[in-house]
């Protein structure tokens, strides 16, 4: 694993948790760049991305 992938990945779900209940536009962009930033770490770290939808409750494949 590597540390910048570790990092990406623990900024995106802060910044996703941050902004996924929020009901404006503003919100809903920044939630999708939480989870884009998430997978990219997550893709660095050579984890498969998370496909399903936030609080699913699935898990991880």
């Amino acid at each position: 694993m590597s540390v910048k992938g570790e990092i990406k990945e623990g900024a995106g779900y802060v910044k996703e948790e941050l902004n996924e209940h929020g009901k404006d536009p503003e919100s809903k962009r920044k939630a999708q760049e939480g989870r884009d930033l998430r997978n990219e770490g997550r893709i660095e770290d050579g984890k498969s991305p998370k496909t399903t939808p936030p609080g699913s409750g699935h898990p991880e494949k």
